[in-house]
């Protein structure tokens, strides 16, 4: 008992000590996931500089407790809690729905202070593909491709069970157009698994996958590291122009409308001095240039012509008179019936 007390204690100052060092932390699952696979992570998160990375695996329970009794310290871990637990798909026999059931089991931390992005496509590139099993969930949809399997027809009943369209041709079982055999989130049945295996489909891809990242207070979904620069700031144009948009129309004033409104202003201002005797120094040139517009006819700028070379009459056309003499002097050689 002692011995499992210190560990669990030198567990809990481990992961004190990395939540005090990194400011980024994603949370994992590991399902299905090799210890050659975690050995070769943990490798290609030891390189420093823009991926670089310590994983850290334990239970919910102890890590939930041990956060917990950081939180006094450190509140804004208490974002984390809601992650920290095991998941799993059972299906209800006599409803026939899907339901969510919380397990304890393992979760995984990797903390680091390099670049998030580049970080996770490390961390989701070591995958394995793997045979369907019966009894496992699927994680993506499985199909079986039209095709000839290269199988006797003997076994043709086996297809049809199945639903799988086929046909006999050159003597092989030849399937006739794909078919989805598994939905995602579905159990993989006996027949089904049987089937991928004997057509050597290996349909599912196993490795560490990234529940939530944490960064410096604030959890989120990991597609949020795909939005690129332009799409927020596209997004953040947008938001500027119908704010500006509303309260011009509401007379509102905003940060992002007091310019127009006040350029708008100044030009109504103009317009009623134009109109009126009043003036000041910045309008006596306008009222000028609108009262002597042959003045400043001279201050406009110029558009210069392309200088094109002129033809004479004689360059366009040849003479015509000699061509009209040329061409009877040929025919004063006349023809061999003349």
């Amino acid at each position: 008992m002692g011995g499992k007390s210190e560990n669990k204690a030198a567990y809990f100052d481990k992961l004190k000590a990395l939540l005090e060092e990194y400011k980024s932390i994603f949370i994992v699952t590991v399902d299905n996931v090799s210890s050659q696979q975690m050995h070769k992570i943990r490798k290609s998160l030891r390189g420093g500089g823009d991926v670089s990375g310590v994983v850290l695996m334990g239970k919910n329970t102890m890590v939930r407790r041990a956060i917990k009794g950081f939180i006094s310290d450190f509140p804004e871990y208490e974002r984390l809690l809601p992650h920290i637990k095991g998941m799993i798909l059972n299906r209800n026999s006599v409803k026939s729905v899907w339901l969510l059931t919380i397990l304890p089991g393992n979760v995984g931390f990797i903390f680091t202070n390099a670049d998030l992005k580049q970080t996770r496509d490390v961390i989701l590139a070591e995958k394995v593909a793997a045979p369907a099993r019966a009894g496992a969930v699927a994680p993506a949809d499985v199909f079986v491709p039209a095709g000839n399997t290269g199988m006797e027809p003997g076994k043709t009943s086996f297809f049809q069970a199945l639903g799988v369209p086929t046909k006999i041709a050159r003597g092989t079982i030849e399937i006739t157009s794909d078919l989805k055999l598994v939905e995602t989130g579905s159990k993989v049945g006996a027949s089904e698994a049987t089937l991928l295996n004997m057509l050597n489909i290996s349909p599912f891809t196993y490795g560490m996958s990234v529940a939530q990242v944490y960064n410096e207070g604030q959890t989120f979904h990991p597609s949020v590291l795909d939005i690129e620069e332009s799409q927020l700031f596209a997004a953040l144009n947008s938001a500027i122009k119908t704010i500006a948009t509303i309260s011009l129309a509401a007379d509102y004033p905003t940060l992002p409308s007091v310019m127009h409104s006040f350029m708008n202003g100044y030009k109504k201002a103009l317009a009623v001095a134009i109109e009126t005797d009043y003036s000041w120094e910045a309008i006596d040139e306008l009222k000028d240039r609108i009262a002597n517009p042959d003045a400043y006819a001279s201050a406009a700028p110029t558009t210069t012509q392309p200088e094109t070379t002129a033809t004479t009459a004689d360059e366009k056309q040849p003479d015509k008179p000699e061509e009209e003499a040329e061409e009877s002097g040929s025919e004063g050689f006349g023809g061999l019936f003349d």
